[in-house]
């Protein structure tokens, strides 16, 4: 166990410097977690101690990884952005099936560009309403209840579900409020109840039916229809699994242990093989205050290796509601951080926490079905030094959605990744230097944790391994990873890939330093892992890995984009999401751009001449994050997050306009893009075999 005499959170820290992300930004999305201390200070082996033992049998277990042999570049530092590669000069019309257009440079424009031949259309804004007699927005006079019946606040997560030939279900995760923005006259040290109970509502997420625009990918959606509804930080959700009932989630309102109020800090989420869909409580610890008032029964460790803050939280929050106040509800700080899932095909159903996935700061829960017919759910822990886990389920899924599946993912085994270099660790310099074999790859193997009803770590029960999971992971010895964020499943090629958005704090002073598998000291631009599991089974206990991407300017000697010709990159900082298209070309959303321009998306194909060639298609307005990238054959479709979130912006004085122009408040909203002139069947290149985004599985009775 880590030290619990060790003070993990100094909020007397000197003000941060944040590089190219907004001191706002960093404030209301994670509590400003990248400037207090670091929350894993367990004694893990780091890689570079334990590689040389391992090169012995190098190979040994190594599995179907992709050789991505090239000399390291030499040249100069990082170029200024005004110095990048002028990546909007590359016209790759035609080259590459679903990616036939021509990269847009990056901008610094306050809207979304998007490349020469591409339409786009706002698909939903914060406080349009969603549910029958929602009123209109207004800015001036919004209160808790319009709230709850429009729109959230920072769409992150984005899935649509089809309802018939004209409809689809749309499902979006709101991540976290910015009340500096959102509300008029805001006092931060004294906010108001009703800004209080507005930002709840604005918590959480919506499930909206769209109505497609036949002839172009607009999307318009269906106000009142009976499958809409909101998904809020009051609503009840049901604690499944293992830990039901549990005394570490009894509370003063619920001695159950069965009944949590509200989801928090929905971040990246996926849709599920049986129709479903699983979203991420990320940055929950930010809500909670006290914990340093903590008093019997919870471990300190509990507090301080999940960035709990010791006082006042940011949004003052206990004051009005005595679950966020540590000091008088310890408990209720558990009941947030799990993978919640809901069927958006049903509006009388009630939301489930699960469990049996553990408790960690979740970006995504995305699934895959095993060989064998087990489901396998994915998720990165995102904080610098954290880690990526994984459950298999002990059941197969079945026939008939959500009903059927309806206990899946109750029983099973959570794992945790151990990541293993097959260089000699003095190869691994921090400069992003290639080993002498050409490439960053490995194997790995998943750690078990615990099963429904068994602990394979010592002094934790089954019980403590999901509610403290993070103290699980550092005693069996994961590997520290670089902020692990999204993690999916290529349908194309049945490759893992998952993002890693940067680490600054790798190699410094009292830090763990450099492996194989996070190879660059100070880690601002973060890099993309592709991992393949044994025998090409998403149950199995090995896999190898290679890194794809070491992101940053091309120009930079200390990038890798999978040995492509750098003359070729679109500069890319900071990946956050990824996603496919039909032909199997990776996708990647940026949360935090370090290179001097807005954040972005971007193509990159996997296989053949082109890959790693990163291409990017979009950016997004001044201030924002791109988010939930949605990709198919018929329209790409991303949240823009934040838009006016920079230093010094406010209400009164926003930063950004977009996306309705003139002196308009910014509003977070769900973006749609087609390619002009071409039918919905045939915008995107040649056509991939027809098949859904995941492999569903057929409900007999439909």
């Amino acid at each position: 166990m880590a030290d619990s005499r060790r003070r993990l959170l100094n909020l007397l820290a000197p003000a941060p410097v944040h590089g190219n992300r907004s001191s706002l930004t960093c404030r209301f999305k994670c509590g400003d977690a990248c400037f207090h201390e670091v929350p894993n200070t367990s004694e893990n082996e780091y890689l570079g101690d334990i590689i040389d033992s391992v090169i012995s049998r190098r190979g040994l277990m190594k599995v179907g990884v992709v050789a991505a042999g090239a000399a390291a570049v030499a040249g100069s530092g990082a170029a200024a952005f005004v110095n990048a590669p002028k990546a909007a000069a590359l016209d790759t019309t035609g080259s590459l099936p679903g990616l036939g257009w021509t990269p847009i440079a990056p901008a610094r424009t306050d809207a979304v560009e998007v490349p020469a031949g591409f339409a786009q259309d706002i698909v939903i804004r914060w406080g349009d309403p969603i549910l029958a007699g929602a009123p209109e927005f207004d800015p001036y006079n919004q209160t808790a209840a319009k709230q709850a019946g429009q729109f959230g606040y920072n769409c992150d997560y984005l899935g649509f579900f089809p309802l018939d030939k004209q409809h689809e279900v749309m499902v979006v995760n709101h991540e976290y409020t910015d009340e500096v923005i959102m509300f008029p006259g805001y006092d931060a040290v004294n906010p108001t109840r009703a800004q209080v109970e507005i930002a709840w509502a604005a918590h959480g997420l919506s499930v909206v039916v769209v109505k497609k625009n036949q002839g172009n990918g607009k999307l318009k959606p269906v106000v009142g229809h009976r499958l809409n509804r909101r998904y809020t930080a009051t609503t009840p959700f049901e604690v499944t699994g293992p830990v039901r009932g549990s005394d570490y989630l009894k509370t003063s309102a619920d001695a159950t242990g069965h009944r949590v109020l509200g989801t928090l800090n929905n971040c990246a989420g996926g849709d599920t093989p049986w129709g479903t869909v699983l979203s991420g409580e990320e940055n929950f610890n930010q809500y909670f205050a006290n914990g340093a008032a903590v008093q019997g029964g919870l471990p300190q460790q509990a507090i301080s290796r999940y960035g709990i803050p010791t006082g006042a939280s940011e949004r003052k929050w206990e004051r009005f509601d005595d679950r966020f106040d540590l000091s008088r509800e310890p408990n209720e700080v558990l009941r947030q951080g799990w993978v919640v899932e809901i069927d958006p095909f049903d509006p009388t159903s009630t939301p489930k926490k699960r469990s049996m996935l553990g408790r960690t700061k979740h970006e995504a829960g995305t699934s895959v079905i095993a060989k064998d017919g087990r489901a396998v759910v994915y998720s990165g822990d995102d904080e610098r030094f954290d880690y990526l886990y994984k459950f298999v389920s002990t059941k197969k899924v079945q026939p008939g959605g959500a009903k059927a599946n309806a206990d899946l993912l109750d029983t099973g085994t959570l794992y945790v990744a151990r990541f293993t270099g097959d260089s000699p660790a003095p190869e691994i310099d921090g400069k992003g230097t290639l080993p002498s074999d050409g490439a960053f790859d490995g194997t790995g193997e998943w750690i078990p944790l615990c099963t429904d009803t068994e602990s394979f770590v010592d002094g934790f029960t089954v019980e403590e391994v999901l509610v403290f999971t993070r103290l699980a992971a550092d005693k069996v010895g994961a590997t520290k990873m670089d902020r692990p964020e999204d993690v999916e499943t290529n349908p194309v090629n049945g490759k893992v890939y998952m993002a890693l958005t940067n680490n600054t704090q790798r190699g410094t002073a009292g830090k763990a330093g450099v492996d194989e598998a996070n190879p660059r000291t100070a880690n601002k631009h973060g890099h993309v892992m592709e991992m393949s599991e044994a025998g090409q089974d998403p149950a199995a206990t090995t896999f190898g890995w290679n890194i794809l991407l070491l992101c940053g300017d091309p120009n930079d000697p200390s990038t890798y984009f999978a040995g492509a010709d750098r003359s070729k990159i679109s500069p890319i900082s900071c990946p956050d999401n990824v996603t496919f298209d039909e032909h199997g070309n990776l996708w990647i959303s940026t949360d935090g751009n370090q290179l001097g321009a807005h954040d972005g998306l971007y193509a990159v194909p996997l296989a053949g001449e082109h890959r790693g060639e990163v291409r990017q298609f979009l950016s997004v307005p001044t201030g924002a994050e791109t988010c939930g990238p949605w990709v198919t054959e018929e329209r790409v479709n991303i949240c823009v997050q934040h838009p006016g979130e920079t230093n010094g912006s406010t209400f009164e004085d926003p930063s950004s306009h977009w996306p309705d122009g003139g002196d308009s408040l910014p509003r977070p909203s769900v973006v749609t893009i087609w390619r002009q002139g071409k039918s919905a069947a045939n915008q995107r290149g040649p056509k991939a075999p027809a098949g859904p985004r995941v492999q569903r599985i057929p409900d007999p009775k439909a």
